[in-house]
């Protein structure tokens, strides 16, 4: 059966980008390579990751630039599972990530919205059946 292996993340700049999602959301940095035309290819995913992950990918046009932090039209578009939300909230938070709510308890689970050094939105969220 296939499966999602990679998502791409516009960014401005690789190692600012790193910086947030390794040190600010506690990814794993997977992969790091530098490319003949002087692009890198960089990889990042929540730690116990097994499938997918983030390709980091600096905007290399005028037309990508302008979609840095606004590729899913303001709405959340990725969504970061875990199985304590309080404990990644708290870390996060103390890393520097900026939530735009207080955290909330549905019906489905617990779930903040918080934004990436870009502003593309996510949501951290504790499904019901992990809670």
């Amino acid at each position: 059966m296939a499966h999602l292996g990679l998502i791409a993340v516009l960014v401005r700049e690789y190692d600012e980008a790193i910086d947030f999602y390794v040190g600010g959301l506690g990814f794993d940095l997977v992969e790091d390579t530098a490319r003949p035309d002087g692009s890198r290819w960089v990889v990042v995913r929540p730690p116990g990751a097994r499938e997918t992950a983030l390709l980091l990918a600096r905007a290399s046009s005028d037309e990508q630039r302008a979609r840095v932090g606004d590729q899913t039209g303001g709405r959340v578009g990725l969504f970061l599972h875990t199985e304590d939300f309080a404990r990644d909230h708290a870390r996060m938070a103390a890393a520097g990530v900026r939530f735009l709510e207080e955290p909330r308890h549905e019906a489905y689970g617990s779930v903040a919205v918080f934004v990436d050094l870009y502003g593309n939105r996510w949501d951290l969220i504790q499904p019901r059946s992990a809670e």
